[in-house]
């Protein structure tokens, strides 16, 4: 299959899309549409571990109300924030079971469930966030990942931006791989971070977010990569003050579906969801970078010192993983090539 630029996010069929009505009973992680196929109302379950005051839960907050403003009313979306319903990986196998409809979750959790998502978690693969923008929204490289689990019982609906991540400490700033020697950074598990972090010099310290405050507190860790909303959202701010602008990844949030309720939908209400699913994405992204610049702001009062780099020996220090991730199969190959082209 060739890839061509210009492929539009919203010019996807709309039954690459969403969502799903749930069956089943009344357990929290269990959705509890009725109907559905027929045009009658659902009511849907979305989980994520972020708070309500982030800017993530914000933006799937105008997903449920685009959802049931599109539908008239017959599709609701109810959600779960702050981890309610478990880990990523959790809430992941619950979408996967069809016993939750819908999560927001990290690309790089669903690396262990799709190889092929490791490609958002390779370090310096968007050289910038207007490529990141770029690909995430016209590549048909990226679609036909969301789409390559279906068979397995979930597949991505859509996507929010992450910002950049990079990487924070204690008390020491991170300008060269040197700098990381012997350091403990926590990443997510994701095998494509743990190397990248092995590849920059530093030991990676796999964990779930949960965790980070107290192992940072406790010195568990030397340190954590994240954007900086982690700074002020989750408090890390409170213990690390030396911010490092390495910008090693752009790592998206994924909107994931159960495949098994997807079926349960009428027309109307999946065409209602999918444009909402398009439209809170794109609006996302001003709704996230209003969120970097509060979230800098906030984390300054609190004492973090913030430290732009030379981010080349970083650069230089990845770039193996490219070659590797390449070689892995001729589809990696594919989408590396495919991203690359959207360079400007």
């Amino acid at each position: 299959m060739e890839f061509k630029k210009g492929f539009s996010f919203a010019t996807i069929g709309l039954s690459s899309f969403l969502l799903l009505a749930a069956c089943g009973d009344d357990n929290s992680a269990q959705g509890s549409a009725e109907g559905g196929g027929d045009g009658e109302s659902v009511s849907l379950r979305l989980a994520h571990n972020q708070g309500e005051d982030h800017p993530v839960h914000t933006s799937l907050v105008e997903l449920s109300e685009l959802a049931a403003e599109n539908s008239g009313d017959s599709v609701e979306i109810e959600l779960f924030p702050n981890g309610q319903l478990g880990d990523e990986r959790g809430v992941i196998e619950l979408v996967k079971s069809g016993t939750l409809d819908m999560a927001k979750v990290s690309a790089s959790a669903l690396e262990s469930f799709d190889s092929n998502y490791a490609i958002f978690s390779l370090p310096y693969v968007f050289q910038s966030e207007e490529h990141y923008f770029d690909v995430m929204d016209n590549s048909e490289a990226v679609q036909e990942i969301f789409q390559n689990t279906r068979d397995e019982g979930f597949f991505a609906a859509g996507w929010y931006t992450g910002g950049q991540r990079s990487i924070y400490t204690a008390d020491k700033e991170i300008a060269t791989p040197e700098d990381l020697n012997g350091m403990k950074i926590r990443v997510q598990e994701s095998p494509t971070s743990i190397a990248m972090i092995e590849a920059m010099g530093g030991a990676p310290t796999p964990m779930s977010f949960g965790e980070v405050y107290t192992s940072l507190q406790q010195g568990v860790i030397d340190g954590a990569e994240n954007n900086e909303t982690g700074l002020t959202s989750n408090k890390h701010g409170e213990v690390a003050k030396a911010y490092s602008y390495t910008e090693h990844q752009y790592v998206p949030d994924v909107l994931i579906v159960s495949t098994s309720m997807w079926d349960g939908l009428s027309e109307e209400q999946q065409e209602a969801i999918s444009e909402a699913a398009v439209e809170s994405s794109e609006s996302h992204k001003q709704v996230w970078a209003d969120a970097i610049e509060t979230a800098i702001t906030d984390a300054e009062e609190m004492g973090v010192t913030f430290y732009e780099i030379d981010k080349q020996p970083f650069i230089d220090a990845a770039s193996p993983l490219h070659e590797t991730y390449q070689s892995e199969s001729e589809d990696s190959k594919r989408y590396f090539e495919d991203f690359q082209s959207y360079v400007k």
